[in-house]
């Protein structure tokens, strides 16, 4: 069991980079702590106080102020003893009590208790990070110490901690640009969720280094020797990467072990940003350079300030090398991120605010822009639903034209932006304008894009938007506007069913008389029984016996057809009276009505045609002529009365199927579909068998305009000499 680090030595740590800290007020902390926690035990059988202990002097490694290693020895003091807040600040002062306090607020942050609590605790967190930088700091500590001693912990505990940790802690570290510490969060949290993968991975890179003896020292070596000879001074250092960032390289690009060529890394640190690029040129000079692989974040950075030249070479004994090129302060951004600013430390009377940060801090920008942007949720339970997994994740931020900030995951389009505006916006897109250019609502988006929203009332979002967007809240707005428009579909076409069969039986319909036959049809609501009607789960008789029970419904023939389907019948044998004011108009699949044609066949304007009801699909329309008609004969309640309502001109195509015989000849095929193109027709799909060797048979799928124009295409197919026969298919 480690020894408790001892009082002198912490006021040593702070000493040495801060001589001016106040050291009364370190002993003082130091005393209470231990006397607060007094006998308290850790899980490890150690005392308890040794952990606020450990968390500062984590801090100490990050050269923090004072005040924020104070608080660090006391944070654990309000939650986990007697101390109230107002003994902090008559002791220490109201500053360090208001960082204790807000980190006491957000010490129970449990991830597998209630989301409104869940939802509701990590907002806490977020808007006292905000308040104070301070506060995320020694939460990030305190989180890597208990990390570093989750092996005491219950199995099932230790899961809880370290999926929290990866999905939510690591990657706030990151965004605050505090690497060393998400690096380490990262690398802790694989060991304890999958320390099977972690031990092969890290035995593997073990020997990896033994296989390559001195690769790393002579690299460097080669470096130094090549940036010394062109007059540029450099500290030059290598890395072996940690486990879990060779793991996740090998899942997100599907690679083995083996494929990989850039375990190491390696970092040149040069004194300006001129002697980046000099660097840059020596080594782009001296070896190969892998193609693709250049960064400069030195003028265009990181979102957490991340500042440095990436690039890729081939280096000695033909090995990829990784390098980073930056000066000494890019560097101490790259490991500390924003407690590298540490304008926190100048002493008052400097013009510092406690906890303040530079304003032209990019990372700290992101975090109130982002607290803001949370600030705006209607619950703590959509708050975890709709940005936990997606605000800490690669990122892109976007802008509405007004300047409001849009966070949105990576591979996030124009339709998730919409979406992230409102449900509404989402719903009634019809394009986007991005950068002041319009662009399929389908293009992703990058950082900094401009995306202005062009809508269209009336619309709704087609069921294909749902596998086109990358944020859960799109998503479900898309499955519920879907759900919702197949229902008013299916509504409408019901409505237009029960209206007609009223008037057909001579009764009148009105939606008061529906609503009082509620009960006895067992629905809630005139939609849900209009609903039912247009899907085929109630027929148009029922609802007329719901609203008049007495009613009987005389138009049933002696063997049992619908009279629309007798009339239908007839009209098709003797030339067709024209179709009844009664019936259902039919204008395509296009419209708001649930309807499809025929599946072998189809139907076009001209023809005589029937609906036939299905349940859960709508409404099929059939030629009169179809013999799949037979199959519904013994279900008079499927027959539909419908009409066209095409008017002329619309330019409307429709489904018909051609079969024909055709000479086994060269060209044959080819002036068959010469003569459907010259008419204006759309051939949809083609299926050929050979009937014997000098004939084919070719069933052809196309779209027309109506009978007119099916019966023109079919009388220039029958005068071509290589054609024997041509009939339409009527299923």
């Amino acid at each position: 069991m480690p020894a408790i680090i001892r009082q002198v030595d912490l006021v040593e740590r702070v000493k040495r980079y801060d001589p001016g800290a106040d050291e009364a007020l370190l002993n003082r902390a130091y005393i209470y702590a231990m006397k607060a926690h007094g006998s308290q035990k850790r899980a490890s059988g150690e005392p308890f106080v040794a952990h606020p202990l450990e968390v500062a002097a984590i801090l100490t490694d990050l050269r923090l102020d004072s005040a924020t290693i104070i608080a660090a020895v006391l944070h654990d003091t309000i939650e986990d003893t007697g101390t109230e807040r107002e003994d902090i600040d008559r002791i220490f002062g109201p500053e360090i009590g208001a960082l204790v306090d807000g980190l006491t607020k957000i010490k129970k942050l449990d991830f597998v208790s209630r989301e409104a609590m869940q939802g509701e605790n990590f907002r806490k967190l977020l808007l006292a990070v905000a308040a104070d930088l301070r506060v995320l700091l020694v939460k990030l500590a305190d989180r890597l110490h208990n990390m570093r001693t989750l092996g005491f912990m219950p199995p099932e505990k230790r899961k809880r901690i370290a999926e929290e940790t990866l999905d939510i802690y690591a990657p706030l570290a990151g965004r605050m640009g505090i690497q060393e510490i998400r690096d380490e969060l990262e690398d802790l949290a694989f060991r304890n969720l999958d320390p099977d993968a972690h031990d092969t991975i890290a035995r593997r890179l073990a020997d990896m280094t033994d296989r390559n003896g001195q690769l790393v020292e002579e690299v460097e070596h080669e470096l130094r020797v090549k940036l010394s000879a062109q007059g540029l001074s450099a500290t030059v250092s290598g890395r072996r990467k940690r486990p879990y960032s060779i793991w996740r390289k090998m899942e997100r690009k599907s690679i083995a072990f083996e494929q990989l060529s850039d375990v190491f890394g390696f970092r040149i640190i040069v004194d300006d940003a001129p002697g980046c690029y000099g660097a840059l040129g020596i080594v782009h000079t001296a070896w190969p350079v892998v193609p693709g692989r250049f960064k400069d974040y030195i003028s265009n950075p990181k979102g957490n300030d991340y500042r440095s030249l990436h690039t890729t070479v081939i280096g000695p004994r033909s090995q990829r090398v990784e390098l980073q090129i930056r000066t000494a302060d890019m560097d101490e951004v790259a490991e500390y991120g924003i407690a590298a600013h540490a304008l926190y430390k100048d002493k008052p009377g400097g013009g510092a605010r406690p906890g303040a940060v530079p304003a032209e801090s990019r990372a700290y920008q992101w975090l109130r822009r982002t607290v803001d942007l949370l600030a705006e949720g209607d619950s703590p339970e959509e708050f975890l639903e709709h940005t936990k997994l997606e605000l800490f994740h690669d990122q892109v931020f976007c802008f509405t034209p007004k300047g409001r900030l849009i966070a949105l995951p990576r591979g996030a389009t124009a339709i998730d932006f919409a979406y992230a505006v409102h449900t509404n916006v989402g719903n009634s897109a019809v394009g986007a304008k991005i950068n002041g250019r319009m662009t399929p609502l389908f293009n992703e988006l990058q950082n900094g894009d401009e995306v202005e929203i062009v809508r269209a009332d009336g619309q709704m979002p087609p069921p294909a938007w749902e596998s086109l967007v990358a944020t859960g809240k799109a998503r479900a707005a898309i499955r519920r506007a879907t759900r919702a428009s197949v229902r008013r579909q299916f509504a409408g076409l019901g409505r237009q069913i029960v209206e007609r069969a009223f008037q057909r039986a001579g009764k009148p319909f009105s939606d008061d008389k529906l609503k009082g036959a509620l009960p006895r049809l067992a629905r809630g609501s005139i939609e849900d029984v209009l609903s039912a009607v247009g899907r085929g789960e109630m027929f148009s008789g029922d609802v007329i016996k719901g609203v008049y029970p007495e009613h009987k419904d005389e138009r049933r023939g002696a063997d049992g057809r619908d009279d629309a389907r007798q009339a239908r019948t007839n009209e098709a044998g003797s030339g067709g009276a024209p179709p009844s004011p009664n019936a259902v108009p039919i204008r395509g699949l296009d419209r708001d009505l649930p309807v499809r044609f025929a599946p072998n066949g189809g139907a076009v304007p001209g023809d005589r045609i029937v609906g036939i009801l299905t349940m859960g699909e709508g409404v099929t329309i059939y030629p009169i002529q179809s013999r799949a008609l037979a199959a519904f004969d013994n279900h008079p309640e499927s027959w539909i009365d419908v009409r066209w309502d095409v008017e002329p001109g619309e330019n409307r195509r429709f489904p018909a199927r051609l079969a024909l015989q055709s000479l086994n000849e060269p060209g044959s095929l080819a002036q068959i579909a010469q003569v459907i193109a010259d008419h204006n027709g759309n051939i949809e799909n083609v299926s050929m068998a050979r009937r014997s060797a000098d004939f084919t048979d070719v069933t052809i799928d196309l779209s027309v305009f109506d009978l007119k124009h099916l019966n023109a295409i079919m009388s220039e197919l029958r005068a071509k000499p290589n054609v024997s026969r041509v009939e339409r298919v009527l299923g």
